[in-house]
């Protein structure tokens, strides 16, 4: 790795549109997420560790696993950066000067495609995989552990929550709508492995996709998301959540009109590293709270 994973740690944004998006499902998952930030002050809110010396100690074994390759510390880092790294190149630098604006999201029309719902689907099934894959990669499991993973979701806290519902509600319920689930299951089923091969989502991460080919790749994909559309529909309804909600309290600091909504996925898409942000500040607490109970 090119840096560091205190530095990575230390390096996260304590404001910008990401953390203002991801602040705005605070109504889908009330009080569950902190944006804890810096190395130091995320074993501090972690462990509740004061002492100077063992918050050293915590620091020093969690640097130690994530470099030891053996472990799939720094395979999950990957998966979470590869995955946002397409959607954000575009507008991340242009839009950096509006933070603290309400930024208009109109200007950007130009500059701005909207995918098409197949192009959706699969970047949202992307995105369901690549968080089975680096689950599995931080906990030591193989990476078809499907059962492991839909088990685990039922107790998901913190920044996996939080990156859960982004992708439900940034990735499903913005560009595809409230039936969005039966959508991208009938597109997934009509999908062929040429047409996921053309997708830059699945570029970036299909050699981590288990499967000795595309079609067997695609298999594993849909097998996963059908693994967890219950989960999915559950907590879209548990929660009464729907996209004119989010749509609404996006509106506290972006500009749009409501028969947008398709623009606004793709500026979100291109403005945004929600998953990284967050998979990052899952990968850092499941280091220091292995840490702390090995030193």
């Amino acid at each position: 790795m090119s840096k560091a994973i205190y530095e990575i740690v230390d390096d996260l944004p304590t404001k910008n549109l990401t953390i203002s998006a991801l602040k705005s499902l605070d109504f889908v998952v009330p009080g569950q997420w902190e944006n804890l930030v810096g190395f130091e002050n995320t074993i501090r809110g972690i462990t509740g560790e004061e002492d100077e010396e063992v918050i050293q100690e915590i620091g020093d074994r969690a640097v130690y696993l994530f470099n030891d390759r053996s472990q799939g510390y720094q395979r999950a880092l990957w998966i979470y950066q590869t995955i946002d790294s397409t959607g954000t190149a575009l507008g991340a630098a242009a839009l950096a000067n509006k933070v603290g604006e309400k930024v208009p999201l109109l200007g950007f029309l130009n500059r701005l495609t909207p995918k098409a719902d197949k192009a959706q689907t699969i970047d949202l099934s992307i995105k369901v995989v690549g968080e089975l894959i680096g689950f599995c990669q931080i906990n030591g499991l193989p990476g078809d552990s499907i059962g492991d993973f839909v088990a685990a979701l039922a107790d998901y806290g913190g920044a996996s929550i939080m990156r859960m519902a982004a992708l439900v509600c940034f990735d499903g319920l913005i560009p595809l709508g409230p039936d969005f689930i039966m959508g991208v299951q009938s597109t997934l089923e009509g999908l062929t492995p040429k047409e996921l091969e053309d997708s830059g989502s699945f570029k970036g991460i299909q050699d981590a996709i288990p499967g000795d080919d595309s079609q067997s790749k695609l298999s594993f994909i849909g097998q996963s998301f059908e693994s967890v559309k219950g989960w999915m529909s559950d907590f879209v309804t548990d929660r009464g959540v729907t996209p004119e909600q989010i749509a609404n309290n996006l509106q506290s600091f972006i500009e749009f009109s409501d028969d947008k909504l398709d623009y606004l996925a793709a500026f979100l898409d291109m403005s945004t590293n929600y998953y990284e942000h967050t998979g990052i500040q899952s990968l850092a607490r499941s280091l220091i709270e292995r840490a702390a109970a090995e030193i």
